[in-house]
Formats: C-alpha cells, sequence, structure tokens
C-alpha cells in the first residue's frame, strides 16, 4: 500500500506558541494560516500539523497522491483501494469514504494503542 505523505498533526493549546516552538527547531511555515487556526510546518521532509481548536487529541496523517511537497504523484494508491486492502484485512475503520466516488476522500482508524489514523486524499 502506498499511503502517499506522512505527517503528524498535533492539536496545540496556542497555535502562536506553537508555531514559535517548531521555528526554532528549523520549520517554516509551509501552508495554512493563522486565522484559519491552522498551519502546516516543514522542515526538509519532516511535516508537522499544528491545529488549534480542531480535535483532541494528535493524529498520524497520511496523504495518497501527494510527495513531502504536496506535488501531485504520477502514480499512487487510491483512498478507495486503500480502504478495500484494510479493510480486508480486518482493520476496523471508524469512518470511510464512499467507495463508489473518486477523487478527494478521507478515512480514519485507530492503531492497538487507540492512536487515531488519518488517509486523507485530496486529489
Amino acid at each position: 500500500m502506498k499511503l502517499g505523505a506522512f505527517s503528524i498533526s498535533l492539536a496545540v493549546k496556542d497555535l502562536a506558541v506553537s508555531k514559535a516552538f517548531y521555528e526554532k527547531l528549523g520549520f517554516s511555515v509551509f501552508g495554512g494560516s493563522m486565522e484559519q487556526n491552522y498551519l502546516i510546518m516543514k522542515n526538509g521532509d519532516a511535516l508537522i500539523g499544528l491545529f488549534q481548536g480542531m480535535f483532541e487529541q494528535n493524529i498520524i496523517t497520511f496523504n495518497p497522491g501527494w510527495d513531502q511537497n504536496a506535488n501531485t504523484l504520477e502514480t499512487f494508491d487510491d483512498v478507495r483501494a486503500i480502504q478495500k486492502t484494510l479493510k480486508e484485512n480486518d482493520v476496523v475503520l471508524a469512518s470511510e469514504t464512499d467507495e463508489t466516488g473518486s477523487g478527494p476522500g478521507n478515512l480514519v482508524f485507530t492503531d492497538p494503542d487507540g492512536n487515531s489514523i488519518l488517509i486523507d486524499q485530496h486529489i
């Protein structure tokens, strides 16, 4: 399974404080905005999403169809194919994407320790 670009989405208490902290680690703003209460920050190939007030816990995120620079990949596993494989492997999904659709879609499941995993296809 090709899951696409990897990032961690962090639920932060104060977006400005978190932004300043990660800038000290060499990250710079790659996407999002303070006005929308989220920033995507990048350091080399490392991506961190900072989200204030959007969800309660941190989320492991994969973006099928994108590389680490949000460029569209020529070939990738569509979120619906990933969903089908997960179901065939008895992974319980918390939310699913429309199996008959195309283009953007997402699904969520948890690992054995309760960590949320988001497969979020934007293309």
